[in-house]
């Protein structure tokens, strides 16, 4: 059974572009990877839990901050090439990045060592137009951007 994420685009209109809010992730394996690293803020959830509830708890988890109370916009769901789905849904808001504090996690590093760190699961978070997005981003994920940019226009 694949595993199963949701999370929230965070977006604004800033001097009539359209910007998204994505996260970086934390831990030694992705400080120097920038280039398709960043992803929504997102997170699993188990088989029968909400996944709207997911996606805001995981939006808060790792910004620090609620996501607002918003109108969600489904964006629908992404196939990762591991299998894993993802759900995402677009809630207009602005939040301040340089405020951002993701909850942590603790791995053996360096490998082998025997030494526990603990590290941010998200360490930065930035405001980007769509095509500086669809460069940062998870490949799989730059759909979700198509998908908003969509609905934007809808409205």
């Amino acid at each position: 059974m694949p595993k199963h994420s949701a999370g929230i685009l965070l977006f604004r209109v800033h001097a009539s572009e359209v910007e998204v809010l994505l996260v970086h992730p934390g831990g030694p394996f992705w400080k120097a990877k920038d280039a398709g690293a960043w992803s929504i803020p997102k997170g699993e959830y188990a088989e029968g839990d909400d996944p709207i509830a997911a996606a805001r708890r995981e939006f808060e988890e790792e910004m620090g901050v609620a996501p607002g109370s918003g109108a969600l916009l489904p964006l629908g769901e992404v196939k990762l090439a591991s299998g894993k789905m993802i759900a995402a849904w677009a809630l207009e808001g602005d939040c301040d990045t340089s405020a951002a504090r993701s909850n942590t996690f603790t791995m053996e590093w360096p490998p082998r060592s025997g030494k526990m760190q603990e590290f941010p699961e998200v360490d930065r978070a930035g405001w980007f137009s769509i095509a500086e997005a669809r460069v940062k981003m998870h490949p799989a994920q730059a759909e979700f951007l198509d998908r908003l940019m969509e609905a934007v226009r809808k409205a």
